[in-house]
């Protein structure tokens, strides 16, 4: 946390001087393709050090969570209606499946949107164009509490991945790993890990299964 606070205090100016320059509107064109290159890759180092942070927070259970009941069907249907743009512009088909009854969970809003939010970013990234994206809730029981009758809602998040599943799940969630073993997409691969960590610090759990490349 230390280090990465150091880091974004130059890499702030880069991006600041980045603007500067851009705003005298310069009109030499290899110079303007510096500059893209310049903000392209500030950007995308600015990401990685707060998935960084985010994933050392989580990981060390410093986060604060304010559990509160949360409707799923409704998170669920937000979910569709953010990233619809996005899905449609990679040929994505959403499918999203809710329970006919009001399915409600305690944990914190932000948190489990964050988690939502790196799942489909993921999906967006790695999924194959033209397939189904499903996403559906349905109320369950949890298997590891004494007796098994511990209430859960259980959410689960399909997509066909573009690349090869040469990889076990396990090794997925591991941080800094990715499914594309080429890295030709860009990312950290703390995508997941970070998943795991803020559902565990509210007392859930993450279970990843690849079948063929589901």
């Amino acid at each position: 946390t230390n280090v990465s606070h150091d880091i974004k205090t130059p890499l702030t100016s880069i991006v600041n001087y980045v603007e500067l320059i851009r705003q005298l509107s310069p009109t030499d064109e290899t110079l303007c393709t510096y500059i893209d290159v310049l903000d392209r890759q500030s950007t995308r180092l600015k990401k990685l050090i707060d998935d960084l942070l985010e994933a050392s927070k989580a990981s060390s259970g410093v986060l604060n969570v304010i559990p509160a009941p949360c409707e799923v069907g409704v998170l669920l249907e937000q979910v569709q209606g953010e990233y619809a743009e996005r899905l449609h512009a990679h040929d994505l088909n959403l499918i999203v499946q809710t329970p006919d009854k009001t399915l409600t969970v305690l944990a914190d809003g932000r948190h489990l949107g964050r988690i939502f939010d790196n799942l489909m970013n993921n999906i967006i990234k790695y999924a194959q164009p033209g397939t189904r994206v499903y996403l559906d809730a349905r109320a369950g029981l949890d298997p590891a509490a004494p007796g098994g009758s511990r209430p859960v809602a259980v959410i689960t998040f399909r997509n066909v991945s573009a690349e090869p599943l040469n990889i076990p799940a396990e090794e997925l969630l591991e941080r800094f790993v990715r499914g594309d073993a080429s890295r030709h997409t860009e990312g950290s691969g703390l995508g997941l890990a970070i998943v795991q960590s803020l559902t565990e610090l509210q007392g859930g759990s993450l279970q990843l299964a690849i079948d063929g490349d589901l």
